[in-house]
């Protein structure tokens, strides 16, 4: 007679304290003493023991991706949204490599992760044996930390270093590699109540003495400017960052993977800076006396050349958790180690204390020079045009309908993703998942179908291009057996569309290999998956499309929206530029 799968998840919890367990047994539980809800993956031959461990358990979901780099966007993206840890599962050899680029993404935005991996047997190691790869080595350089799991009875402990590992300090992706023969052997299964590493203690609490010269700086100053990155949000800081800049009034900037932090409707708030952000906000970056960096890292794509951003005196506070992040690409002046929450609450509570006041009257004077720069609008497009979709259109309408809901927006990576992030006005942290640092095609899908398990009570968009849709496109099968009803936005304009705008731009109109020639029909390709497709191409359709998409509430919906192909993103700098030698338009190039 066949056993059901809880009466072995009965039989699996009923198991005395000193027996024996497989090692595929320890990890299966390990996962559930660190509270994991989700796992995704793909088996192969040396994850066979685990997957056999995970079918007689039921505290958990595993998530069958069709393919390994959609295991881990999908755990990063469920991630990014909850805060959790994001944990996949894959095997060796092509199932690590597969898994690579995800890590990677993952790595370079500091998001919390787990990726176990399958490998050989510990005596084939090194021997070339079926399906072996090197993966602590491939993984090394994008990975926090790693772990080649030999004895079984260790693998307990290895499992709480990194689920701490990647949770504390900042966050990031741990890979724990475990040999088949590991996964097989038996010992009493025992998980670590506490995690002790001697050389692993990042500092939360920042310096009293550079706080206090922080608030002295901020309070005295003529110009000042608060720009804050991811890092406010994975220090889960947003309320704090609201109650600074509200209390002070100072103009504040969110970079790419800040968006949310603070809230986008409000006029305090000067748009995104950096490469494609707003004329105010890198013209503020630019010519502040008083810069206070919160959980930012002054990245190429924010301050452009570096040269060119020193050309202006300023003063500048730096709060991040990475002492690594500091005066790596900008010299700064008072350099605060710590938790951005902590060394935020701290902050806030010297100002009460303290009694100073901004300088009222040079602080109005700087909103009004703010407020030229802004009068400017730099987001202006041709929104009359009846003949075309406009992709800014799009998010636009998009926005208008759901900024009073719980939404959340994926992105892929490209024109779209940018038009999302300046169109789209995030008011709550953690809505906006995209790929920032590493800027990788394929992630929208995977992500949103993360998010959708952990909020299916909240809509889920992703916003896509033609060009990076197809990089993970076969996860719309995933989300079908899943039921996790997303809503695909694809900007379709037939084109890689920013390679297309820089091949305009900087190569003389030479759009080399950037035109789409064989596209599919994404309509049936959509219906084929089992969803709803959707073509749209009229600008008087938008909205009627979306709205017809919101109400199928139930089923993933694929809306091909075929926009103009000659669109650009402006505000642009180009590269080797300082940040506010922008391309407002057309009439620039």
């Amino acid at each position: 007679m066949e056993i059901s799968k809880a009466e072995l998840a009965s039989a699996a919890a009923a198991t005395p304290k000193d027996t024996e367990i497989m090692g595929a047994e320890i990890l299966v539980r390990s996962l559930i003493e660190e509270k994991v809800e989700f796992i995704w993956g793909y088996p192969g031959g040396a994850v066979l023991y685990i997957y056999d461990a995970l079918y007689k358990q039921d505290k958990m979901q595993h998530v069958l991706v069709r393919h390994e780099q959609a295991a881990v966007h999908a755990a990063d993206g469920y991630a990014r949204a909850t805060g959790e840890v994001g944990v996949a599962l894959v095997t060796s050899g092509p199932g690590v490599t597969n898994a690579v680029t995800g890590i990677a993404t993952a790595y370079m935005d500091s998001i919390p992760m787990v990726i176990i991996t399958g490998q050989v047997p510990t005596a084939a190691i090194g021997l070339d044996a079926f399906q072996e790869c090197d993966t602590v080595g491939i993984t090394r350089p994008i990975v926090k930390h790693n772990f080649l799991v030999k004895d079984v009875r260790e693998l307990a402990g290895v499992m709480k270093k990194a689920f701490h590992i990647a949770r504390s300090g900042r966050p990031g992706p741990v890979v724990v590699d475990v040999p088949k023969d590991v996964s097989l052997k038996k010992c009493v299964y025992e998980y670590p109540e506490t995690v002790d590493m001697r050389s692993y203690n990042p500092v939360r609490k920042g310096h009293g003495g550079q706080i206090r010269k922080a608030l002295q700086l901020l309070m005295g100053a003529k110009r000042p400017y608060i720009y804050s990155g991811g890092g406010v949000l994975l220090s889960n800081a947003s309320q704090e960052l609201r109650t600074l800049v509200d209390m002070l009034g100072y103009p504040c900037t969110n970079t790419l993977m800040g968006l949310g932090a603070y809230p986008a409707t409000d006029p305090k708030f000067l748009g995104m800076l950096g490469m494609h952000g707003t004329i105010e906000a890198n013209n503020a970056m630019q010519n502040c006396d008083v810069l206070i960096a919160i959980g930012a890292r002054f990245d190429d794509r924010v301050i452009g050349n570096p040269k060119h951003f020193a050309q202006n005196e300023r003063k500048i506070i730096h709060i991040d958790i990475d002492p690594s992040s500091i005066s790596k690409r900008v010299k700064v002046d008072v350099p605060i180690v710590g938790d951005v929450k902590d060394v935020l609450t701290e902050l806030l509570t010297m100002i009460r204390e303290s009694g100073l006041k901004p300088d009222a009257q040079a602080l109005q004077q700087w909103w009004q020079t703010i407020e030229g720069w802004r009068g400017r609008d730099c987001l202006k497009y041709d929104r009359g045009n009846k003949d075309v979709i406009k992709p800014q259109m799009v998010i636009e309408t998009l926005w208008n309908m759901t900024h009073d809901v719980d939404a959340y927006v994926t992105s892929d990576v490209g024109q779209h993703q940018m038009w999302a992030a300046q169109f789209y006005k995030f008011d709550q942290p953690r809505r906006w998942i995209n790929s920032g640092g590493l800027g990788t095609m394929g992630v929208g899908i995977p992500y949103a179908m993360g998010i959708k398990l952990a909020k299916p009570d909240s809509e889920v968009y992703c916003v896509t291009g033609e060009g990076s849709v197809q990089m993970c496109i076969q996860e719309l099968s995933t989300c079908l057996q899943y039921n996790t009803p997303i809503k695909v936005i694809s900007l379709n304009n037939r084109y890689l569309g920013m390679v297309r705008q820089w091949q305009e731009i900087e190569y003389s109109g030479r759009y080399s290999h950037s035109y789409m020639d064989a596209l599919p029909n994404f309509v049936k390709l959509a219906e084929a998956y089992g969803h709803v497709g959707m073509l749209i191409e009229r600008p008087q359709d938008v909205e009627p499309a979306l709205r017809e998409a919101r109400k199928l509430k139930d089923r993933t919906v694929f809306m091909d929206f075929r926009t103009d192909p000659t669109e650009n993103v402006f505000p642009m700098v180009q590269a080797g530029k300082g940040i506010t030698e922008m391309l407002l338009g057309s009439e620039d190039l």
